[in-house]
C-alpha cells in the first residue's frame, strides 16, 4: 500500500510543470485583486480617519463594515445559482460576478477618495448629506462588493482545478497574490500617503483593481458547474409531497418573521439581551431547519401544490441544499471539521490587534517596521506560501493542515521571546521572518483543506460558509486582546505582560492541533465529495 501511495504522488518535475499553466497566472492576479480592498476598509482606513481628527468611537463603529466578510455566506447562494446582471451572459456566471464586483469596488474606492472622512456636510445633486455617513456608506459598498468578489474567486479557483495537486498550486498562488496586495495596502500605501496624500493613494488603489479586471477577462469560465436537480421536465416526478410544500412555506414565514424581528430589535438603542434570550433567538432557525429537512423514503407526489413546488425546490436548492449537502457528505465529522476550521487561526486573530502597539511600546520605529515587513517579512511569506503549496501537492491537504496547526501558533512564541529581549533589530527581524513564514504556511494549509471539502455544484456557498466559520470567532474575540494585556500587566512590567500574552495566544492553538490529529487519523475530504447534488 505504501508503494502504491508513493507511486500515485506526482514528482517534483510534474509539480513545477503545472506552474506554467495560464490559469496559475490568472489565479495570482485574482488573488492580488482579492487582497486590495480588505485593509482599505480596515486598519488602513482607521489610520486615515484618525489623522483627520475623527473620534475613536466613530472609527470603531465604521470597522463593523468588515463583518461583510464573515457574513458573505448569506448571499453566496445567489452568486452560486444566478448569473450576474449585465455581465453574466457575456462572461459566464463566475467571471460575470467577478467583473461586476471588481468594478463596484473600484468605483466605491474612488468615491471614498472624493468624499474623504471629514465632519460636515456634502452636497450631491443639490441634496445635503452628512459627509461621514456618505463615506461610511461607500466603505460598506467596498466591503460588500469585495466579499462578493472573494466568494466567486474562491469558487473559480476550486472549479478550475483539474486535480487535488493543481488545487494546492492554485491555492498557494492565490495566497501569494493576496499577501502581495496586503503588503501594498498595509505598508506601501503609508509611504505614498505621506508624500501624495490619502485621496490620491485611494484613487491609485481603485486603479489597481484593474489587475483583477484584466485577469477576469483573460481567464476561462470553469466547466464544473452543474444544473440544480429541480430543473427537470415539467411532467417528470419531483419527489415532493403537498405536506412538504406546506412545511416549506411555513419555514419561509417563520424565517422572514425572525429576520424582521431581529432587524427591529437591532434598531432599538435600549435593547438589552442576556443569556436567557438565547433559546428564543435559536428557536426560529431550529424550526426552519426542522421544517425544511428532506424526509426519508418515498413520498406521495404533490397534487394541488405542484405549481408552488418547483419554485420552492429551486429556492431550497440554492439556499438550504448547500448546507445539507455538506452535512450529508461528511456525516458526523462535519461538526468536527467546522470546529477545527473556527479554531485553526484563532491565535493569529487574538495576537493581531496588539502587534503594532507592541512595536511602539518596545521603541521600534515605524520606518523599521515597514522596512522589515517589506523585505524579510515579504520573503518569508513567499517561502511559507510556496512551502505549503508544494506540501499540499506532495503529501495532501490533511498532513499540510496538521503541520500548519503547529507552525501557526508556534510563531507567536517568537514575539514572546522578543518582548523579553527588547528592541534588538536582529531579534525583531528574526521574529518577523518566523511569523510571516509560519502564517503564510498555515493560511495556505487552511484554504487548501477548506477547498477540498466543497461540493461541485455548491462551491461558492459552501466555501463561503467555511471561510465565515474560519474568521467569525476570531473577529469576535480579538477585541478583548487589549484588556488581556492590561490585566496581565498588574504586578508585572509591560514587557512581561506582552510576553505572557503572546505565549497564551500560542496555547490557544492547542485545541485546533488536537482536532487536526483526529482529522489526520480519519483523513476525510482527501478530494472533493463525489456524491452528486440532490
Amino acid at each position: 500500500m505504501a508503494s502504491e501511495a508513493a507511486a500515485a504522488r506526482p514528482g517534483w518535475r510534474q509539480v513545477l510543470a503545472n506552474l506554467r499553466q495560464p490559469k496559475v497566472l490568472a489565479m495570482l492576479l485574482l488573488g492580488f485583486s482579492s487582497g486590495i480592498p480588505i485593509y482599505l476598509v480596515g486598519n488602513t482606513l482607521g489610520f486615515w480617519m484618525r489623522e483627520n481628527g475623527i473620534e475613536l468611537s466613530t472609527i470603531g463603529f465604521l470597522s463593523w463594515v468588515g463583518l461583510a466578510y464573515s457574513l458573505k455566506f448569506l448571499w453566496a447562494p445567489l452568486v452560486d445559482k444566478a448569473d450576474a446582471p449585465l455581465f453574466g451572459r457575456w462572461l459566464g456566471r463566475r467571471r460575470g460576478w467577478m467583473l461586476l464586483s471588481q468594478l463596484a469596488v473600484a468605483a466605491a474606492l474612488a468615491g471614498m477618495a472624493l468624499v474623504q472622512p471629514q465632519p460636515g456636510e456634502l452636497a450631491i445633486a443639490g441634496i445635503a448629506l452628512d459627509r461621514l455617513l456618505a463615506f461610511g456608506a461607500l466603505a460598506l459598498v467596498v466591503a460588500f462588493a469585495s466579499a462578493t468578489q472573494d466568494i466567486v474567486i474562491d469558487a473559480w479557483r476550486i472549479e478550475s482545478a483539474d486535480s487535488d495537486e493543481q488545487q494546492g498550486l492554485l491555492t498557494s498562488t492565490s495566497t501569494l497574490g493576496y499577501r502581495g496586495a496586503l503588503l501594498v495596502t498595509d505598508s506601501l500605501i503609508l509611504i505614498l500617503a505621506a508624500h501624495a496624500g490619502w485621496s490620491l493613494s485611494y484613487e491609485l488603489m481603485a486603479l489597481l483593481m484593474g489587475v483583477g479586471v484584466a485577469a477576469t477577462l483573460l481567464a476561462h469560465e470553469p466547466q464544473a458547474q452543474r444544473a440544480p436537480a429541480a430543473a427537470v421536465d415539467a411532467d417528470a416526478p419531483i419527489g415532493v409531497s403537498d405536506a412538504m410544500v406546506v412545511r416549506w412555506l411555513l419555514a419561509g414565514a417563520i424565517g422572514a418573521a425572525w429576520l424582521a424581528a431581529a432587524l427591529a430589535f437591532g434598531l432599538r438603542d435600549d435593547l438589552a439581551l442576556g443569556w436567557r434570550d438565547a433559546p428564543w433567538l435559536a428557536l426560529a432557525p431550529a424550526l426552519v431547519w426542522r421544517l425544511t429537512r428532506w424526509p426519508r423514503g418515498p413520498v406521495p407526489e404533490a397534487t394541488w401544490s405542484r405549481p408552488l413546488a418547483r419554485p420552492l425546490l429551486r429556492m431550497r436548492d440554492a439556499v438550504i441544499e448547500p448546507f445539507a449537502a455538506f452535512f450529508r457528505d461528511h456525516g458526523r465529522w462535519a461538526l468536527l471539521m467546522l470546529l477545527t476550521i473556527s479554531l485553526y487561526r484563532l491565535p493569529d486573530f487574538l495576537m493581531g490587534p496588539m502587534a503594532n502597539p507592541f512595536y511602539a511600546d518596545l521603541g521600534i520605529g515605524k520606518e523599521t517596521v515597514g522596512a522589515v515587513r517589506g523585505t524579510f517579512g515579504l520573503a518569508a511569506t513567499v517561502l511559507g506560501v510556496a512551502a505549503a503549496g508544494l506540501s499540499a501537492v506532495r503529501f495532501g491537504f490533511v498532513p499540510t493542515l496538521l503541520a500548519g496547526a503547529v507552525l501557526g501558533p508556534g510563531s507567536n512564541l517568537a514575539f514572546s521571546y522578543l518582548a523579553l529581549h527588547g528592541a534588538d533589530p536582529g531579534v525583531f527581524t528574526a521574529a518577523m521572518a518566523i511569523d510571516n513564514f509560519c502564517n503564510g504556511y498555515a493560511g495556505v494549509a487552511l484554504v487548501g483543506y477548506m477547498s477540498s471539502l466543497t461540493h461541485v455544484g455548491y462551491t461558492a456557498t459552501q466555501y463561503a460558509l467555511l471561510s465565515s466559520f474560519y474568521a467569525l470567532l476570531g473577529k469576535a474575540l480579538k477585541g478583548l486582546s487589549g484588556v488581556a494585556v492590561e490585566h496581565l500587566e498588574a504586578g508585572r512590567s509591560l514587557a512581561e505582560a506582552y510576553s505572557l500574552f503572546f505565549a497564551g495566544t500560542a496555547l490557544v492553538g492547542a485545541p485546533a492541533l488536537l482536532l487536526c490529529l483526529l482529522l489526520a487519523v480519519y483523513r476525510p475530504g482527501a478530494g472533493r465529495p463525489a456524491s452528486p447534488p440532490r
